[in-house]
């Protein structure tokens, strides 16, 4: 009987599974992307065997679907409505930034936008996996936690979706493009983004 049949089933069990299998998808995932990711090697770098992923996931677009959301978890957490963001405007606007800029700039991240967009040239519904996963749900925290500034008295805007996208556009400027096509980082051109996209986004948004 394998090690894995002969554990009592049971909640944290179950969790540590599926933690397993989302961690070992996500490094696959990112580092060979979509097409070379194989769910027998997943199992096999999990401890699991294929039926447990397919059991927690259904298929491999839903389990590269949870590996996306999360390694993107964190970086909605910048957008957490709770606790409720501490400082001022701008602190909590500058933190925003940074952690979404910090986070796009991560090389493992770089390989695997430019993996998953030449791959969705043969499969897009691996582009739309990714982009619903991913930055569409970014967009939806971030837009959330403008609308409770805006019901707060702090903002004043008509339209925080578009709001959240000009804010994102003026804080990555083309560093995304650039690291895509191979420059590399500039951190000082990155202070002066996010410092000038906080600057802006408080003069057309701001309250008093």
């Amino acid at each position: 009987m394998s090690s894995e049949s002969s554990k009592k089933p049971g909640r944290p069990i179950i969790t540590a599974k599926r933690d397993a299998i989302i961690a070992a998808a996500a490094e696959s995932f990112f580092t060979k992307g979509f097409a070379a990711t194989s769910i027998e090697q997943v199992a096999a770098d999990a401890g699991v065997s294929k039926v447990t992923i397919y059991n927690h996931f259904g298929d491999k677009r839903a389990l590269f679907a949870a590996s996306v959301d999360d390694q993107c978890a964190a970086m909605r957490a910048s957008f957490a409505l709770e606790p409720a963001p501490t400082g001022t405007l701008r602190e909590r606007l500058t933190a925003i930034a940074e952690a979404m800029v910090a986070f796009l700039s991560r090389e493992e991240l770089v390989r695997f936008d430019r993996r998953i967009a030449a791959e969705t040239e043969t499969e897009p519904e691996i582009g739309e996996a990714f982009l619903a996963a991913g930055p569409h749900r970014m967009r939806s925290a971030f837009t959330a936690l403008l609308d409770t500034m805006v019901a707060g008295g702090e903002l004043d805007i008509a339209d925080t979706e578009l709001a959240v996208e000009q804010f994102v556009s003026m804080c990555k400027g083309m560093g995304d493009l650039e690291r895509r096509f191979g420059q590399p980082a500039d951190p000082a051109r990155d202070r002066r983004r996010i410092d000038g996209a906080v600057e802006v986004f408080c003069r057309a948004y701001a309250r008093g």
